[in-house]
């Protein structure tokens, strides 16, 4: 937790204690500096011409924690982050709350692309702050988050232009699968909008899924269609599928990359998605070999069925990309798995 004389070496906060008006300058559940004061020492510091780095971290999937173990363990995980992000910035940062499950961390020591790269990759790894369980006694919930950020004075001159950078580039990461940092570069991202960052909301996606879907007559072909549509709003470069046959099979090119004949003991659910492979490796050997040697690193796999009969499965996976499936992509892959079904179970057509 922040207190009154590690704030008071910075004269901004010096000057806030000093005038009396200090009763919620630190968040009282995390320990952080709050949101306001977080935002007036950023203010401060660009109105003094003091360079640094401000990145903006969101939580993934904090709402699934939430949910699954109550808000009491979300706070807990709240807190846990917010000391371990502390600790982690030493004396050469400040972190603050936003809101939520929503961080903005000042870096004064890094303002280098390379320097910033190393420093980010640092809180990913050896579990400092995030990639890691945040043991909280009954439950360790496994947390991780994604990240935007830029640098003032490089990037911005004004507070408004500098934090709708680092909104941007966090939209950004959150496209490319989420549990990643983004670092603003002015050629890559300078005409990325955050509304095409957004993306199409999920009704627009099953319309145009099932159009594609009807307007194909072979099933081959129409998994090519779908895919389309899928590498646009998912962002995923293939999709996978794995036959009765146990053959593994890219869809944009239909080769066969393995073999594949236990995900029946792995998948007892329509869905099953695992953020490290090892996991995979008990109950399905030949499915673990596979992804070890294309290198995936994160899987969502759908069943394609309907009530007891399987036909196949749907994979998602993207090699070197620790990826985060969310809860809307769930949805989208188990609408393609049932059309599929649906399809097979009426035309006898196999994968």
């Amino acid at each position: 937790m922040y207190t009154k004389d590690r704030l008071s070496k910075y004269p901004y906060f010096e000057e806030v204690f000093r005038s009396g008006d200090a009763s919620n300058v630190v968040d009282s559940l995390t320990g952080l500096v709050s949101r306001k004061y977080m935002i007036g020492f950023i203010q401060h510091l660009i109105e003094n011409g003091v360079p640094f780095t401000l990145a903006l971290l969101d939580l993934d999937n904090f709402k699934f924690i939430n949910d699954t173990y109550g808000h009491k363990i979300g706070d807990g995980v709240l807190a846990g982050l917010a000391g371990d992000l502390e600790k982690y910035l030493k004396d050469y940062g400040i972190a603050g709350r936003y809101g939520g499950d929503e961080f903005l961390i000042i870096n004064f020591r890094d303002h280098q692309y390379d320097e910033i790269k190393n420093f980010f990759a640092g809180m990913y790894s050896d579990y400092n702050v995030l990639r890691k369980n945040i043991d909280l006694g009954n439950c360790e919930p496994f947390v991780t988050g994604t990240i935007g950020c830029a640098v003032f004075p490089d990037n911005a001159q004004d507070y408004a232009t500098l934090f709708s950078l680092i909104d941007k580039a966090l939209y950004r990461g959150k496209t490319k699968g989420r549990n990643c940092h983004i670092i603003y570069v002015e050629a890559k991202h300078k005409d990325i909008s955050i509304q095409a960052l957004a993306g199409r909301g999920i009704y627009h996606i099953f319309h145009d899924l099932s159009s594609r879907f009807d307007s194909r007559s072979a099933l081959s072909d129409k998994l090519k269609a779908m895919l389309a549509i899928l590498h646009e709003d998912m962002r995923i470069s293939d999709l996978y599928y794995v036959g009765q046959d146990g053959c593994f099979r890219n869809v944009s090119a239909g080769e066969s990359l393995g073999e594949v004949t236990d995900l029946d003991k792995l998948i007892k659910e329509d869905i099953y998605t695992t953020n490290e492979i090892k996991h995979i490796a008990a109950k399905s050997p030949s499915m673990f070999e596979l992804c070890r040697t294309r290198e995936f690193e994160t899987v969502l796999m759908i069943r394609i069925g309907i009530q007891d009969e399987t036909f196949g499965y749907l994979i998602c996976a993207e090699p070197h990309n620790l990826r985060i499936w969310q809860e809307d992509e769930y949805a989208i892959m188990f609408f393609v798995a049932r059309m599929l079904a649906v399809y097979m179970q009426a035309s006898g057509e196999k994968i």
